[in-house]
């Protein structure tokens, strides 16, 4: 037997013993674990250490919720529009709007200074499950456990920061089955170079939103500065003009937000029947508050467009979810992958004694978590979507967690974090009163209908008050909007907060007892059951899978391998990449109404353009919401696209991935490059970035 066909062989039986669930191509695999093996059988390609070295430094999160990537070595980052569309609003006024009209730097002297845009940049990872889950003694509560681990996870942080200066966040992953300090390098002085129209990069609108054929130029460029220089990256993505082509073998490496794939199946039965639900009523009324608001005039229109945005943008990908929920196919492989994996545990006596109950744990917590969702959903003013009662209650909260230990802190102001949490707090981006009134009034209204007079949440907003005149006086007299108010709020500390007379202030502190008490309830019945039990889960997965899989999405870096490929819709096959010709056909034939119009300068300069030029195309890459603005990059690391969607029967892959038509979108090179230089005359610009 050769050598080649043992290693083959060896990997025929390694595929057998594989959960049911893992389907090729299938993975967002950490930096870590990538799926070397896969790569090597499918595609004859193995990439070296610092081949991903190279892709993780060049990688770039944006903290507010997205991804991008070093594109030159005078600091530029790509991203999406959709992700830099807020940043964009908060640098407009109601005489230029940023987000619509687009923007392009010609010098740097021009490049505009973003208000609280946080980059991360990942530079290690360390292996720290030992350490946290060593802090647990036997014999203790779940409650005890929680906080032993909390603790443990705080020291290992600050300890961290205080040794590097980087960023250093702890990474659950495999619910609990390991636990990672991941070290970022952190940006914030981030400078907008370029956006198109937003017409442009978001051509088709709400209706074409997760939909494929697409045509979108959904890209933005920004410019990272540090002490008042461009930073000089050593690792940034080589342009490729030329962009993908069909079948070939792409890599996209980005930040994935949250999956729920290894969930068991009594969370999913959860999700369906309890959370999804609430979730999809709420979105529905904040997108209706929204729009009401929007609808009395047009700077009230700018005020919410991002809002707008991101709501039509949840409500779509929710849907999609919960459609999945109830599909049942795709219950039914989920029973199938649970019952396979619960059928190996009990088959080896020493693991089902360790791990075997742990699925019963999960489901009676589930069961108690359902009695007080819709309460605990409710009972908050952040939910509003109104900027300025969010932020009280920050501050409020703020005050308080930075006096006690480390360890004893609510999740969020551990003091590894403190310093991107004040960034964020004191942000001099504009807020818009009228607009937090109009989102709180109705939010008040809801939460009312929801709860009922009588609860306690309600009865401490409201009184026997009516929503609108609580929002209206609560914003009225506040200056929190004032980052001068804030910042002396958060110097003074808790005495200043205890002696504020500000309303919101005021309210955040009635309301502070309360939302304590529910922490700690759900802590003691839910978060520590199910964190105790998720590490047993994921404990066994390794005992009989190893790690054959990749853990679900974090906001972390992660990579997916795939390939350029079209699928079957509709009765027809969508192809693997659409072109200009297709954009120009897609418009006029809806007689360029919105929101299939193009810009002005789309029209005015078709007859510069090649028509032919690839616009966007799909891959079987694995991508999920905050991957949005991730680089797509070929065998040697060159970018050739850029992720900004995935398609309708994508959006079931927060529980299941499915080969034949789960697809990501992404914007060609090929496109950018034509627009740069034939409808924004943006040559200098184009040029920085294909300079060798």
């Amino acid at each position: 037997m050769t050598p080649a066909i043992r290693s083959r062989l060896l990997m025929t039986v390694a595929l057998l013993v594989l959960p049911l669930f893992l389907l090729a191509e299938e993975g967002m695999w950490t930096f870590d674990n990538p799926p070397l093996t896969q790569l090597a059988e499918r595609y004859n390609f193995v990439p070296t250490q610092a081949w991903f070295d190279h892709l993780r430094e060049a990688s770039v999160r944006f903290n507010d919720g997205g991804s991008g990537s070093f594109i030159s070595d005078t600091g530029l980052v790509l991203t999406n529009h959709h992700v830099a569309r807020g940043q964009l609003q908060k640098v407009s006024t109601a005489a230029r709007n940023y987000a619509t009209d687009g923007f392009l730097a010609r010098t740097r002297a021009d490049e505009i200074k973003c208000p609280d845009l946080e980059l991360n940049v990942l530079m290690s990872m360390e292996h720290v499950t030992a350490r946290v889950l060593g802090a647990v003694k036997p014999g203790t509560s779940d409650q005890q456990s929680l906080e032993a681990r909390r603790a443990e996870m705080a020291r290992l942080e600050k300890q961290s920061l205080d040794a590097t200066g980087l960023r250093s966040d702890i990474v659950t992953l495999y619910q609990g089955g390991e636990y990672w300090l991941y070290r970022y390098k952190k940006y914030t002085d981030i400078r907008i170079v370029f956006a198109p129209e937003e017409q442009a990069a978001f051509f088709g609108g709400d209706p074409d939103n997760f939909t494929y054929p697409r045509y979108d130029l959904d890209f933005a460029i920004f410019r990272v500065y540090e002490n008042g220089t461009p930073v000089k990256p050593a690792h940034y993505l080589k342009w490729n003009t030329q962009g993908a082509a069909e079948g070939d073998l792409v890599f996209v490496s980005g930040h994935p937000g949250t999956t729920d794939r290894l969930n068991t199946v009594a969370q999913l039965e959860y999700s369906r029947d309890v959370r999804l639900p609430v979730v999809l009523a709420f979105l529905k009324g904040r997108l209706a508050g929204a729009r009401a608001y929007a609808a009395t005039g047009p700077e009230a229109a700018r005020q919410t467009q991002d809002l707008v945005f991101g709501l039509e943008n949840s409500l779509k990908a929710y849907q999609g979810e919960y459609g999945g929920l109830l599909d049942r196919n795709v219950m039914a492989k989920k029973q199938a992958d649970e019952r396979d994996m619960r059928d190996k545990v009990d088959a080896d006596p020493k693991l089902k004694a360790a791990y075997g109950g742990a699925w019963a744990t999960i489901a009676d917590t589930m069961a108690r978590a359902a009695t007080t969702f819709k309460t605990r959903f409710y009972s908050t003013v952040q939910r509003s979507q109104a900027e300025l009662p969010t932020t009280a209650t920050t501050i409020v909260k703020y005050v308080s967690e930075v006096t006690k230990p480390d360890g004893e802190r609510l999740p969020g102001f551990q003091e590894s974090q403190l310093e991107s949490l004040r960034f964020a707090l004191l942000s001099p981006a504009p807020v818009y009163p009228d607009m937090d009134r109009a989102l709180l009034a109705s939010w008040l209204q809801e939460a009312l209908a929801a709860l009922g007079p009588n609860d306690r949440f309600i009865k401490t907003v409201l009184g026997d008050r009516a929503p609108a005149d609580v929002a209206r006086d609560l914003i009225a007299g506040t200056r929190i909007g004032d980052p001068d108010a804030r910042k002396a709020l958060i110097a003074g500390g808790r005495a200043a907060v205890d002696a504020s007379t500000d309303p919101l202030i005021v309210l955040a502190r009635k309301l502070d007892p309360l939302d304590r008490e529910q922490q700690n309830w759900a802590e003691s019945t839910i978060e520590g059951p199910l964190v105790g039990a998720g590490e047993k889960i994921g404990q066994a997965r390794f005992a009989v899978y190893g790690k054959s899989v990749s853990p679900d999405a974090t906001f972390t870096l992660r990579l997916s391998y795939g390939t350029v490929k079209g699928y079957s819709m509709n009765g027809t096959v969508a192809p693997p990449q659409t072109t200009l010709f297709g954009l120009y056909d897609r418009s006029f034939g809806f007689g360029q109404k919105p929101p299939f119009n193009l810009p002005r300068r789309f029209l005015d300069r078709r007859d510069r353009l090649d028509l032919a030029t690839p616009v966007n195309f799909v891959t079987t890459n694995d991508v999920v919401g905050g991957n949005s603005g991730s680089p797509v990059v070929n065998r040697n690391g060159d970018l050739v696209g850029l992720i900004f969607d995935g398609n309708i029967e994508s959006l079931v892959g927060t529980y299941v991935y499915n080969i034949e038509n789960n697809r990501s979108v992404a914007v060609h090179t090929a496109f950018i490059t034509e627009a740069l230089r034939k409808l924004y005359d943006a040559e200098a610009l184009l040029a920085e970035i294909q300079a060798k």
